[in-house]
């Protein structure tokens, strides 16, 4: 805390406080969506939360915040915001609000996937009763890159399926399992899954090329609950094209997918809408997050979730 006072934060819904819980402590609570004109105490924010998905004209407060110390995120992902951060303003992102939701699509898809789902959806608008054996995710082989604490939720939904997980991180952890990137050539071709839950960095741009995509073994999945630009979407549509591979996506690259793009008729592609972590109780996760970190910051103590290298 400055000793100026009590701080003040910006939030980004008109019900923050309630949101809150009541404000913590030792917090002034002012409110801004991102759009229209920032309220009169702008001048003195010192804790600013943006909305989910912020970008362009909301990005531009942070010119306007010029006590500014502290950025929490609503979301995993901060790429959009992460060279944007004046000298002294620590950023810190929502590492565990979206573990859960995200981990249920990605079982919500393998489970689509190995069961054939689309599938019989397709056949029963079509009136046809098309019954038939499936494939199962049961002794399947996962690989998790870019393990973090959505990977460890991703795992902890998948034991209980009797599935051989395998994990990559940026930085291997061999006391966890946990190998680096240097790894991915002998790991993907044993894998029948590939689930990505990787943030947008320079390194992390383009990882899923050709290359990367030829070492998938011949009728693997896979699975994007991170960032679209992380793939090659031209190398993923001719894998898709030529039927070898098959894939889940949440995200892609463009993003809204725009009309006519040929990944909405690509073969063996179950595609969503960037949904994965749209759920109800994203936003009350949130705020208590908000709210720890505001008491933290109020405390003089440690932020949880500060971004450092890794982006």
């Amino acid at each position: 805390m400055t000793g100026r006072g009590p701080v003040r934060a910006l939030l980004p819904h008109r019900d923050a406080v309630e949101r809150l819980g009541g404000a913590p402590d030792g917090v002034v609570i002012d409110t801004f969506s991102g759009r229209g004109e920032l309220p009169a105490g702008a001048a003195e924010v010192e804790f600013w939360v943006p909305a989910i998905h912020a970008g362009g004209e909301a990005l531009d407060v942070l010119d306007r915040l010029p006590a500014l110390r502290v950025v929490q995120t609503l979301t995993a992902g901060v790429e959009a915001l992460v060279d944007r951060i004046p000298a002294g303003v620590t950023l810190c992102d929502a590492r565990g609000v979206h573990d859960s939701s995200t981990a249920e699509w990605v079982l919500a898809v393998l489970l689509a996937h190995y069961r054939e789902l689309p599938r019989f959806v397709l056949a029963q608008h079509a009136g046809r009763w098309d019954a038939g054996a499936t494939d199962e995710l049961a002794d399947k082989t996962v690989l998790i890159v870019g393990y973090g604490s959505i990977g460890a939720a991703i795992e902890a939904r998948l034991q209980p399926f009797g599935v051989e997980l395998l994990r990559v991180a940026r930085r291997s952890r061999p006391e966890a399992g946990v190998a680096d990137v240097a790894a991915l050539p002998e790991l993907l071709p044993r894998a029948n899954a590939v689930v990505l839950i990787l943030p947008l960095t320079a390194a992390t741009r383009g990882l899923v090329d050709a290359d990367f995509l030829a070492r998938m073994r011949t009728g693997a999945l896979l699975v994007n609950a991170g960032r679209g630009p992380s793939v090659v979407t031209d190398a993923l549509l001719a894998e898709l094209t030529s039927g070898r591979l098959r894939a889940a996506l949440d995200v892609t690259d463009p993003e809204p997918l725009p009309v006519g793009h040929p990944l909405w008729s690509a073969p063996g592609l179950l595609l969503t809408p960037h949904v994965a972590g749209a759920v109800g109780g994203v936003l009350p996760r949130g705020y208590r997050l908000v709210r720890a970190q505001l008491e933290r910051y109020v405390a003089s103590e440690p932020l949880a979730n500060v971004v450092t290298e890794g982006y």
